[in-house]
């Protein structure tokens, strides 16, 4: 019983600073690099939520170490897994509406915002991705870690440039 009971606490004081940071989404000094709106229950700007680079090195992030169809060699790309970005911004939706910086668009559905999923990723082999090289964000998938990232629906999914989500009820 008292093993129950101390990994119950455990498990809500680890909880807590999550909860309480998502809820104090602070407003981004730089440059604005990314917004999601649509159906989010945490903002910072109105009714959107808007991150600059900083914000989002801030967060959980990982490094997915894949080949890909657009570069040579394997790639190391850092960034925020898709379900903590949305854990961040109480996002409620069944999909996303991913637009690039020259608004070309793709949906992502929720059911890649899972771990060990997508990533939007804001690092090639350690450094800043310009918007030249698909940056500054780009959708980003642990391609070699399952075949099922291997298909041209999930190449589709993989926006490069992105600088908008809208997430769809």
């Amino acid at each position: 019983m008292l093993s129950f009971l101390t990994r119950a606490i455990f498990s809500v004081t680890l909880l807590l600073p999550v909860a309480a940071s998502a809820q104090d989404l602070s407003a981004p000094e730089g440059e604005v690099i990314l917004t999601v709106s649509g159906a989010i229950a945490i903002t910072n700007d109105g009714d959107t939520a808007t991150f600059d680079l900083a914000m989002l090195e801030a967060m959980d992030t990982v490094t997915v170490e894949t080949t890909t169809i657009w570069t040579e060699g394997t790639q190391s790309f850092t960034g925020v897994p898709l379900g903590v970005l949305m854990d961040a911004v109480g996002a409620n939706g069944a999909m996303l509406n991913a637009t690039a910086i020259n608004d070309y668009s793709v949906e992502i559905p929720a059911d890649d915002w899972v771990e060990g999923g997508a990533i939007v990723a804001y690092q090639n082999n350690g450094k800043a991705m310009s918007v030249r090289d698909k940056g500054p964000l780009w959708v980003i998938y642990p391609y070699d870690d399952d075949p099922d990232y291997q298909t041209e629906v999930i190449y589709s999914r993989s926006i490069w440039q992105l600088d908008r989500i809208v997430v769809a009820e």
